[in-house]
């Protein structure tokens, strides 16, 4: 039986900026390294009927921003923290047991195409996966109907757990870089004065395990991929790629320490 890796990162700041902008060809990348992004492929109740334009002719949501925002993820991890960084990104399935190698899952865009569909080995594999240690981020989805979508269907993960709102005292917001709470980051071509639906602030939310540790952290009405897919682009505010970086390794250093 598979244990969870998870390995505790030795911390040094870097540089004062979060934001990963500059030469490709200066990224100390380590073949052995200790962190690899992992993003979750999923289906959606909607997959098949008809969904088309945002996500292109067959595209899903599970593969919006990909592979740009975990490549550059991977390059601000190891520009501004010495935490050791797989090169190339991966993507898995809940049902896949290789998801126990590695301490952090990323996915996004849960409350679109009627919410995600996880089958029965799916829940299982992710229950076992955060009870042993694991950590799952939940980025890019916004206003009620999304959330309501993505709970009728994540709370059959843990019906026996409650989504709690992180504060910004929480000790997540304050273990790499010292933030004052959740963040609202926009899509290119959008600012942070007002949502994308109906809410127009950012807020963090979490399942716990029974320590209290964050098992599953849930950024709602925010969108650290396009912070991170965009960090090069003309016309994205460097402001949000940096606040994308530093909410991002706040998440990631928590997950491998805790």
């Amino acid at each position: 039986m598979r244990r969870l890796l998870i390995s505790a990162a030795m911390i040094l700041l870097a540089s004062g900026s979060a934001s990963a902008q500059g030469p490709l060809d200066d990224i100390a990348y380590d073949s052995a390294g200790e962190f690899s992004f992992v993003r979750v492929q999923f289906d959606t109740y909607g997959a098949g009927r008809g969904f088309r334009g945002f996500f292109g002719d067959g595209g899903q949501p599970w593969s919006i921003d990909f592979p740009d925002a975990d490549k550059n993820f991977l390059r601000g991890v190891s520009r501004l923290t010495n935490v050791r960084v797989m090169q190339e990104p991966i993507v898995l399935r809940f049902d896949d047991d290789r998801i126990f190698d590695y301490p952090f899952l990323y996915m996004l865009e849960v409350g679109q195409q009627g919410g995600i569909n996880l089958s029965e080995l799916e829940k299982h594999n992710l229950r076992e996966y955060l009870l042993r240690g694991g950590f799952l981020l939940i980025d890019d989805f916004w206003g009620t109907r999304q959330w309501d979508a993505f709970y009728a269907s994540f709370s059959q993960v843990f019906p026996d757990r409650e989504i709690i709102e992180l504060k910004p005292d929480h000790e997540i917001f304050h273990t790499y870089y010292d933030l004052d709470g959740p963040k609202m980051i926009p899509a290119l071509g959008r600012d942070d004065s007002r949502g994308e639906q109906d809410i127009d602030v950012a807020s963090n939310h979490a399942i716990l395990d029974d320590d209290g540790r964050v098992m599953v952290l849930i950024n709602w009405n925010s969108d650290m991929g396009d912070g991170w897919e965009h960090t090069y682009h003309p016309y994205y505010p460097t402001r949000y790629a940096n606040t994308a970086y530093q909410l991002g390794i706040n998440y990631l250093i928590y997950a491998m320490t805790h």
